[in-house]
């Protein structure tokens, strides 16, 4: 569906800063830049663990901003992703999010993780990942989109992750879903539309009980959650 693909690209352009998308971010990021601030009053340098994070993510925040605050960025992604050089304030290593037994508690001053736990796997697989989340870091910012958000946020369909599995195998099979290519095959679908499964409030909330739980509206619309823990100063 063409006008659905020229959305998605217009909305998650994130390499513009005038985007849709970059602008909800920008404003999303400041109770985390307010974070960042205060560990860096506290100890004068700020370790942050980003699970299933981009280097293209944190193009909203000047490198010059993290390089004063003495900022270090690990960026961690599964075993066999595409590696990247180290670079200014950021290096990348390779773990699994719901088992990073290389960290111990507390390595970190903050753990950030931004539309990553809704990619995990299935309900056990998601505790796991909250709890290591938790567990390698004082303080947490954790963001995931709202199943009742009426715009499915990865193609960019309205409705389409309420509808009956069938129905959505049949639109993969079809057609060009916002940033999803046509499937090919009834297998490529399946694991399409399994790559994803968005949580609802209680669910959040389930996973980070000590957290205050945010949340991002767009027209009024509950669009998406906010975890965060901040340590007691």
């Amino acid at each position: 569906m063409p006008i659905i693909k020229a959305v998605a690209k217009l909305v998650s352009n994130y390499n513009r800063t005038d985007s849709l998308g970059s602008r909800l971010r920008s404003k999303r990021l400041g109770p985390l830049l307010s974070m960042i601030n205060k560990v860096f009053q506290l100890k004068g340098e700020v370790d942050v663990i980003d699970i299933g994070g981009t280097r293209s993510y944190w193009n909203i925040v000047p490198v010059k901003w993290l390089e004063d605050r003495k900022v270090k960025i690990t960026i961690v992604n599964l075993p066999g992703s595409k590696k990247i050089p180290d670079e200014s304030v950021f290096s990348f290593i390779s773990a699994d999010g719901c088992d990073l037994n290389t960290f111990g508690d507390k390595s970190f001053d903050i753990a950030h993780s931004n539309s990553v736990i809704e990619h995990v796997g299935d309900w056990g697989r998601v505790i796991e990942f909250a709890n290591e989340l938790t567990r390698v870091a004082e303080e947490y910012f954790i963001q995931t989109p709202n199943y009742w958000f009426p715009i499915e946020p990865h193609c960019f369909t309205p409705f389409f992750h309420w509808l009956p599995k069938p129905m959505r195998l049949w639109l993969v099979l079809r057609f060009e879903l916002g940033n999803w290519q046509r499937a090919d095959t009834v297998d490529a679908a399946v694991r399409i539309i399994e790559s994803a499964r968005l949580l609802n409030k209680r669910m959040f909330s389930e996973l980070f009980k000590d957290a205050e739980i945010l949340t991002e509206r767009f027209f009024f619309l509950p669009k998406s959650f906010v975890a965060i823990r901040k340590r007691n100063y």
